[in-house]
Order: C-alpha cells, then structure tokens, then sequence
C-alpha cells in the first residue's frame, strides 16, 4: 500500500519548514497569502487533503478547468472506451479541478459537427473527432477568436487553425497493413481498401500509405479501386460481400476506418475457412473473436489511456500559456495485435 502524504512532504514540496505548515493548516498565526498558495498548491500536488481555512487557499490555488469533447458513434465500443478514458484523464489531474464535457455528433454531416462544436463554446478548450469540412475550419476559427483552443482527435480537420491533431500517424499506419497483408501471402494478388468516407482525412492518408507500400515493395500485388462505406457496418457488409463476388481470387482487405463487423460477418458467410489476409482497426469483441478464429490478421490499436493523458496535458497547457500561433502534431505510436496475442 502506498504511504500517505504528510506535512513533511508538503513542506519540502513547498520549499518551507514544517512549523510554517503547521501554522498555515491550524491558523496558530498569520502566513502571508503567497506562501499560504505555495502550500497549497504543494498539498495539492502530493495528495495531501487539507481542512478549513487551508481548503479555501486550496481552492484559489487549483483553477478550474472544463474540457469539452466531441466524439462519433456513441453506441460503438471504441468510442464509449475512448469517452471513458478522457473523463478518467481529466479527473486524475491534481493541478487542476478539471471538468469533462462529453457529447457525441448526432450524425457524419459537416453541419451537425459544426452545431455540435458551437455547442461546446462555453468550455475552456475541445477536442473533436470530426471530418475535414471548410464549415468546420470555419468553426473552429471563431472559436479561436473566442480564445478556446480547438484539437483534432484522432482525425485531422481545419489544420493551421485548430491547435494541435493527436492520434496515430495515419500515412505510417497505410504502409504498415500493407506491410503485414503483403509479407503475409505467400503469392501476389488481388487487394482491397475500404474507408469510411472522402472527409475523414485519416482515412485518406492510410489509403496513400497503404497503395505507396505496395507500389515501392510489392509490385505483384494488384490494390484495387476504393470503396467508401460511411464507416457502418451495413455498408461495409455489402462492399465486402460484393468484392468476393467479382473477385473470388481476392488475397486481401484492409478496412481503414469502421465497420469492420461487417467485413468480417462477410468473411465469414463467404468463407467456412480464412482465406483472405484482413487488417483491421482496434480490438473489440467481434475482432478478437475474428482474430481468434483466424478470418482477421492483426488489428492495428490506438493506445487510448496514453492518447488522453497526452491529449489533456495538451489542452491544459493551451489555456494556462495562450495561443502561441503554433499549429502541430503529436503522433502516438500504434498498438498491432496479432492472434498470438490474445
């Protein structure tokens, strides 16, 4: 079990002696107000949970902070873990008292994102997953304007104006399920892409990785042309389905955004054995099983606690030190799950 803090260590955090945190917490004598905020922001940072008149500097010394998140899918797996995860990641801040404001977009269309983000104004900075849409770099401009940082999570969108994107390096992630698929077949063929939809910029870039690897290192192999299923399962289902019916000689399929259950219940229903090389993104119930039973390859993860720790250290560094002009990039490096794994 680990050691509770003591005034010892918040005395050596603060840079004071004890007997200056013994008055400070009892109120035996007068400390100034700037020492009192030292300490209770040493408190703070160590764990060490104050009473009465040192709870109200605790107070003025931890500003409050509120985080607004705009997230897709809300009944899909992934995107409930990764909701979870960011509240958790704002609450395990002690240099803040941080509030998490979760909403979800009521639909893939520009204008719903671009409502969903004007909703989110009042709080202190956001983060969106959100297609790339000039309404969107339109409202993320005004809020610029207003002062409140915006992130892009997970996919790019209004780059150059929104502060920061975090997630994975999407061009890499294209070459690497090319890599696994290509080195896997023990002979060339045929190979499909599927993305979610023409705005979702990741999904752009995976295809350029994915078609660049091919092309420099596994010419033999034929990618053909992409199919765009709006990231659901039905669509992804029937494009599927439709690609081993014209292509029954088909070596490979990389779904580079959701809907991957219905790739793999395609798979399935086509197939009574594997017989196709299919990279897939992020390990749920129905990917594990896929895995598991061999009609999946690997499925390429985001390390999501990593992501949100680093997305909330972010965002509370914007609103403590301002817009400093600067708009950039902080990739994570990805999670690849094969069956071995499991």
């Amino acid at each position: 079990m680990a050691r509770r803090p003591t005034t010892k260590d918040v005395a050596r955090e603060a840079g004071v002696s004890l007997s200056t945190v013994d008055r400070a917490l009892n109120g035996r004598a007068r400390v100034r107000d700037e020492t009192m905020r030292r300490i209770a922001q040493a408190a703070h940072r160590v764990g060490y949970h104050a009473r009465g008149l040192f709870d109200r500097h605790l107070d003025a010394a931890v500003p409050e902070m509120t985080f607004g998140f705009l997230l897709i899918k809300q009944r899909q797996e992934f995107y409930q873990t990764l909701a979870r995860e960011l509240e958790r990641a704002v609450a395990a801040r002690t240099d803040i008292r941080g509030r998490a404001v979760v909403r979800f977009a009521a639909s893939q269309s520009p204008d719903d994102f671009a409502a969903a983000l004007r909703g989110l104004a009042g709080c202190d900075a956001i983060a969106a997953t959100a297609v790339n849409h000039q309404a969107l770099t339109q409202v993320v401009t005004e809020l610029r304007q207003a002062s409140v940082p915006v992130f892009s999570l997970l996919n790019d969108f209004a780059q150059g104006v929104r502060r920061n994107y975090l997630g994975l390096n999407n061009l890499k992630i294209g070459r690497i399920a090319a890599s696994i698929i290509t080195l896997s077949l023990p002979h060339p063929g045929k190979l499909a892409i599927l993305v979610g939809g023409n705005r979702w910029h990741g999904h752009d870039l995976r295809e350029v990785g994915f078609r660049s690897f091919v092309r420099e290192n596994a010419p033999g192999f034929t990618v053909l042309e992409t199919l765009v299923t709006l990231e659901t399962r039905q669509l992804t289902f029937e494009a599927t389905h439709d690609l081993l019916r014209r292509h029954p000689d088909l070596k490979g399929i990389y779904v580079a955004g959701g809907g991957m259950e219905g790739a793999i219940a395609a798979l399935r229903e086509a197939h009574p054995r594997p017989r196709a090389a299919l990279v897939v993104h992020e390990v749920t119930r129905e990917s594990r099983a896929a895995l598991t039973d061999g009609y999946a390859l690997m499925a390429i993860t985001t390390p999501l606690p990593a992501l949100c720790t680093e997305l909330v250290a972010h965002m509370v560094r914007s609103v403590r030190e301002g817009d400093d002009g600067i708009s950039g990039q902080h990739f994570l490096d990805p999670h690849l799950v094969v069956p071995e794994m499991l």
